[in-house]
């Protein structure tokens, strides 16, 4: 309803470490639908796990295979390939998220907007489709400079006001890739690296 609408403070969804880094890329507020600016802060998360993971590597093959490397050793850990989500910033970057399934030695499932995937498949799509989704574990991929944030969307920008709106959009679209995550993250990108993910990596308390 509107004029009545407020942000929920526990977090059932996603592991404390993963949710504080992912808020990183976020400003301390955002506003709601009628325009009332609320504070982030105060949000907690009812269960611990491990701090996600960042890398960067030197082409991308590399980060296949790293990326490979993660998701088998979930699997290994028991994770059925249905409770694995790898996403990228767009269409054009499908093929990395392929070739990370097939290192692990899995078969992918490509979602779609009617399609949320396959029993025994590990999920991959573009960041848009992320949003709704849940999965045990999360590999964030190709978060390359000049893919995110998507270059060529950055270009078309005319003014200020608009290149900062196009900017947080793409910073939204990692968040939500991230936190689709519940217990593992990885992040991964070939340098050089987007300038997302030092705001990521940033240290707690450095505002």
């Amino acid at each position: 309803m509107r004029g009545r609408s407020f942000t929920l403070r526990v977090n059932y969804r996603t592991s404390h470490q993963i949710r504080t880094q992912a808020d990183r890329l976020l400003p301390g507020a955002i506003a709601d639908v009628d325009g009332n600016e609320e504070s982030r802060k105060g949000t907690i998360s009812v269960y611990d796990g491990p701090p996600p993971v960042v890398r960067v590597f030197d082409d991308a093959e590399a980060e296949a295979r790293a990326v490979g490397d993660w998701i088998a050793a979930r699997i290994g850990e028991g994770f059925g390939p249905e409770e694995i989500g790898v996403f990228v910033r767009s269409q054009a970057e499908m093929d990395r998220a392929r070739a990370a399934v097939k290192f692990a030695g899995a078969e992918a499932a490509e979602l779609t907007a009617e399609s949320e995937g396959a029993a025994g498949r590990i999920a991959i799509s573009p960041m848009h489709l992320a949003k709704g989704l849940e999965f045990r574990a999360v590999a964030v991929v190709a978060c390359d400079d000049e893919i995110l944030p998507l270059q060529e969307r950055i270009e078309t920008v005319a003014d200020d006001a608009d290149l900062e709106e196009a900017y947080n959009t793409e910073r939204y679209l990692l968040y939500v890739a991230c936190t689709r995550a519940r217990d593992h993250l990885i992040v991964t990108g070939v340098s050089p690296e987007s300038e997302f993910l030092a705001d990521f990596r940033r240290a707690p308390g450095r505002e």
